[in-house]
């Protein structure tokens, strides 16, 4: 599975996110791939989910994927209440 955090400039606030949904996506056994990157390179980009902060998810509306906005990027409580259920329900479409 395919996850893109996208932050202003692509790195940083978008790379330690993607770090905490991969060690979160560890601990209940789901494998996730990941790419940080930029407002700008997030556009089209192909991927399961997208996950961004509330300031930025908005830009990304267009997108053919899911667009999760985290609130609060330090809050790992909220990052696993709105991610996990996401990560699990795309790998259960997948195994049908």
């Amino acid at each position: 599975m395919k996850v893109v955090t996208v932050c202003g400039m692509g790195f940083g606030t978008s790379l330690m996110l993607l770090m905490d949904i991969q060690e979160m996506a560890a601990k209940h056994g789901i494998k996730v791939e990941g790419e940080a990157v930029d407002l700008g390179s997030a556009k089209g980009k192909s991927c399961d989910l997208m996950v961004a902060s509330s300031e930025i998810a908005g830009e990304l509306s267009e997108e053919s994927v899911q667009v999760i906005a985290i609130n609060n990027l330090l809050d790992k409580n909220e990052l696993q209440d709105k991610v996990l259920p996401v990560l699990q329900a795309i790998i259960a479409g997948k195994d049908k």
